[in-house]
């Protein structure tokens, strides 16, 4: 006989298994992969909106047990380098599976000379993630448009073609015009103005960094792969 005022066993028992149910459901739920937007950190980036995750977000080599094993070895020192569990680290090789450009004027292991240690320092340009951070719903995540200074503050260029000489204007420390003339990556297949009032202002390059139109014109010269890498 059930005490006064507490419920008869069995429906205790009913209620643990509801709510186990529902609690494995949920997880269910989140964990499979049409609900994979469902726990992302944020929105994707502009060019990213029709992805998937597995396009960034891959398995990690070996089961769960060699990873926690490996895990264990690094954290004892007696591996180099941290395991990834699950999924692997996201890093620039994730990147350039899908935007690899033999002519980039900027490509990332430029950065890694000891000339660009200040570089490394102040901004990590050796990293895709520093001027595109996934998840934020933009472009450029940088918000700054004037970090060209990091590099080229002793830049000279000889016959310059700008009505304003580049050196006047390194001089007068005019960075954000830098991108008004200059696709930083060099991808866009776009004529390089020659005149300072026909480059595209500051704003319009804010803007293109938020998600809006490229101010550089639509042609590319190398087009992101559209299928997950390897």
């Amino acid at each position: 006989m059930a005490l006064r005022g507490t419920r008869p066993r069995g429906w205790q028992d009913l209620g643990y298994a509801l709510g186990a149910g529902a609690g494995l459901l949920g997880l269910a739920v989140l964990l499979a992969p049409a609900s994979e937007r469902l726990h992302a950190r944020g929105a994707m980036n502009s060019g990213h909106e029709d992805m998937d995750c597995v396009y960034c977000h891959r398995d990690a080599p070996g089961s769960y047990r060699q990873q926690i094993q490996a895990g264990l070895r690094y954290l004892a020192g007696r591996r180099a380098t941290p395991a990834d569990f699950g999924r692997r680290n996201v890093d620039n090789e994730a990147c350039m599976a899908c935007h690899e450009r033999p002519d980039d004027r900027h490509p990332v292991y430029r950065f890694l000379e000891p000339r660009f240690a200040d570089a490394r320092r102040s901004l990590r340009p050796q990293l895709c993630e520093s001027c595109h951070l996934e998840h934020s719903g933009r472009r450029v995540t940088l918000a700054d448009t004037g970090y060209c200074v990091n590099c080229h503050e002793d830049t000279r260029v000889r016959k310059d073609p700008l009505d304003v000489p580049h050196e006047d204007l390194i001089g007068a420390k005019r960075w954000e015009t830098c991108l008004g003339c200059h696709d930083f990556h060099g991808n866009h297949i776009m004529t390089t103005a020659t005149m300072l009032d026909q480059a595209e202002s500051p704003q319009h390059i804010r803007a293109y960094f938020e998600g809006g139109p490229s101010p550089y014109g639509e042609q590319r010269r190398h087009e992101a792969r559209r299928e997950p890498g390897p």
